[in-house]
C-alpha cells in the first residue's frame, strides 16, 4: 500500500510540474507530452491543479497585464515578465511598425513569459478610429457603421476576420467589441436591444475566431459626456434608466455567454446612482454587487488603464489594491513601468500580509487560468 501511495504522490508531482511550470522551457504548452489521463482532466481541474502549485509571486502576476516598450523583447521587458510573472501584456503602435516585426515581437513575448501556459497578448482593434497598426492591418469600420447597416450578421464577419488576423499577428486577447449603449462613432447604436443584437454576433464571430475578446466598458461608457483619459467623469443618470438601457447588452450576454468566450472591461466612470464616491474600476458596488452578485457574471474582470486620469485617486500601489479588493481579477497598467511595478508591489504586499486574502486571489487567478486553457484548446485546432 505505501508502495502505491508513493507512485501516486510522484504521479500528481509530475503532473504539476507539467501544468505548472518548474522551470522546463516555457515555449511548450501545458498539454503537450502530458499522460493521456491529465489531458483527460477538465479545464476546472487543470486550474485547480495550477492554482495548487503556483507561488504567491506567480499568482500575483497573472493578476497583472502591462504595456511595454520597444518593438522588440529588450532587458526591460524580458525582465518584468521574468522578474515579476507576468501574466499578460497589452501593444500599441509605439510596438508594432511591420508585419514582421509584430509576429517576431509576439512569439518572443511568448517565449519569454514565465511558465507554460500562454501569456495574454491583447491589442485595442474595435474599428474606425481607434484601432491599432493601421499601415499594416486595415481597420475594420468603425461600429457605429456596421451598427447602421441594420444588419447584425456583419458584427460577426468583421469581429471573425478581425479576431483571425489579429491571431496570424500572435494577439489571443481583443479589448473590443463595446457594449455600450451610446451615440457615436464608437458605439453600435443608441438603442439597447440593437447594440445587443450586434454585441452577441460580434463575441460568436471573435469565438469562431479562437480569439478572446472583451465587452466594454462595463456599466457603460455612453452617458459619459467627457474623456476619463483626460479627466474624472460623473454620470448622474437614475438607477431605473441604467438599467433599462446601459446594462441591457451586458446582462443578455452574461445570461447566455460563455464565461471563458470574454472578458467584461470596467469603465473609469463614476455612476452615481450605483456608488457616488468610486470609479467603477474601483467599486465593489459595480464590480461585485451588481456585475458579479446580481447579474452573475462569473467570468475574469478587466479594469481599464489604471493609469488614465480619471484612475488617479489612490497611489500606485494602492491603486492595484483597491481594483482587486473591490471585483477585478485582473489590473491593467499600460505606460510606465515604474508604476506597473508599484502595482505589482502592492498587491504582493498584500496578499502576504493578509489585506487580500489568498481565497480572494485564487478566485481571479482560476478565473485567468480558465480562460488561458481556452486559449490553448483554440491553439490547438
Amino acid at each position: 500500500m505505501k508502495r502505491y501511495y508513493f507512485l501516486f504522490l510522484s504521479a500528481l508531482l509530475a503532473v504539476l510540474c507539467l501544468l505548472g511550470g518548474c522551470g522546463a522551457s516555457p515555449q511548450r504548452t501545458a498539454a503537450e507530452g502530458a499522460p493521456e489521463f491529465v489531458k483527460a482532466m477538465t479545464p476546472e481541474e487543470r486550474a485547480d491543479a495550477i492554482l495548487a502549485r503556483m507561488t504567491p509571486a506567480e499568482k500575483i502576476g497573472q493578476l497583472l497585464m502591462i504595456g511595454v516598450h520597444g518593438t522588440e523583447l529588450n532587458a526591460d521587458s524580458r525582465f518584468m515578465l521574468s522578474e515579476y510573472a507576468v501574466g499578460g501584456v497589452i501593444l500599441f503602435d509605439r510596438n508594432l511598425e511591420t508585419a514582421e516585426g509584430v509576429r517576431r515581437f509576439t512569439k518572443e513575448l511568448q517565449e519569454a513569459r514565465h511558465g507554460k501556459l500562454p501569456l495574454l497578448i491583447a491589442i485595442d482593434e474595435e474599428g474606425g478610429l481607434v484601432a491599432r497598426m493601421k499601415d499594416i492591418l486595415p481597420p475594420p469600420p468603425a461600429q457605429s457603421e456596421v451598427g447602421k447597416s441594420g444588419d447584425a450578421a456583419l458584427a460577426r464577419k468583421w469581429a471573425r476576420e478581425t479576431g483571425e488576423k489579429l491571431r496570424d499577428f500572435g494577439f489571443n486577447l481583443n479589448f473590443a467589441p463595446l457594449a455600450d449603449v451610446g451615440d457615436g462613432a464608437r458605439f453600435y447604436s443608441d438603442d439597447a436591444e440593437t447594440v445587443t443584437d450586434f454585441v452577441r454576433e460580434a463575441v460568436a464571430g471573435y469565438e469562431e475566431a479562437g480569439m478572446l475578446c472583451t465587452l466594454k466598458h462595463f456599466p457603460g461608457l455612453g452617458k459619459g459626456e467627457a474623456d476619463t483619459h483626460l479627466e474624472t467623469v460623473v454620470v448622474n443618470a437614475d438607477r431605473e434608466t441604467i438599467e433599462a438601457e446601459d446594462l441591457v447588452p451586458f446582462r443578455a450576454m452574461i445570461e447566455k455567454g460563455k464565461p471563458e468566450s470574454f472578458f467584461v472591461m470596467t469603465s473609469h466612470i463614476v455612476y452615481s446612482a450605483i456608488d457616488k464616491e468610486h470609479p467603477a474600476s474601483l467599486s465593489r458596488a459595480v464590480m461585485t454587487e451588481l456585475l458579479r452578485d446580481e447579474l452573475g457574471w462569473q467570468g475574469v474582470v478587466v479594469t481599464d488603464d489604471l493609469e488614465m486620469a480619471a484612475a488617479d485617486v489612490y497611489p500606485f500601489e494602492e491603486l492595484g489594491v483597491r481594483a482587486v479588493e473591490a471585483g477585478a481579477d485582473l489590473v491593467l497598467v499600460c505606460h510606465e513601468y515604474a508604476h506597473e511595478q508599484a502595482v505589482y508591489n502592492g498587491l504582493l504586499k498584500a496578499l502576504q500580509s493578509g489585506r487580500l486574502s489568498e481565497k480572494r486571489v485564487n478566485e481571479s487567478v482560476r478565473r485567468i487560468l480558465l480562460a488561458k486553457l481556452t486559449l490553448e484548446k483554440n491553439a490547438a485546432k
